[in-house]
C-alpha cells in the first residue's frame, strides 16, 4: 500500500512536467533591413539602386506608385513582437526622403 502512494503521484505529474518544455517557433515576416543598409541610402538614388541595395518593398501604394514601404516582423516563439519600418519616398525615380524606424544617416541630404 505505501509502494503505491508512492508512485501514484509521480505517474500523474509526470504528463504535467512537459508543459514547460514546448518549442515555440520564431516566426521572421517580410524585409529584414540592417541600419548598415540604410547608413548607405542617398537622396537622388535611382529606384533600381535601392532595390539592389535592399531588396523589393514589402508594400507598394496602389495609387501612389513612388511611395515603398519595407516592413519587418519578428514574432519570437517566447518575448514581444518587433517591428520595424522604413518609408521612401521617390520622384521622377530618384529617391527624396526616408521615414520610419531606422535613422536618417548623415550623408543621406549629400546625394550620390
Amino acid at each position: 500500500m505505501q509502494l503505491k502512494t508512492l508512485i501514484l503521484p509521480f505517474f500523474l505529474a509526470l504528463p504535467l512536467a512537459g508543459c514547460g518544455l514546448v518549442y515555440k517557433v520564431d516566426i521572421p515576416q517580410g524585409n529584414y533591413i540592417e541600419e548598415k543598409q540604410v547608413a548607405k541610402l542617398r537622396q537622388g538614388m535611382t529606384k533600381e539602386q535601392v532595390r539592389f541595395l535592399l531588396g523589393n518593398p514589402m508594400s507598394l501604394d496602389g495609387f501612389n506608385h513612388d511611395k515603398w514601404v519595407y516592413i519587418y516582423y519578428f514574432k519570437p516563439g517566447r518575448g514581444e513582437l518587433e517591428q520595424k519600418q522604413l518609408t521612401l519616398d521617390f520622384s521622377n525615380d530618384a529617391l527624396v526622403s526616408m521615414t520610419g524606424d531606422f535613422p536618417m544617416p548623415d550623408a543621406f541630404t549629400q546625394g550620390i
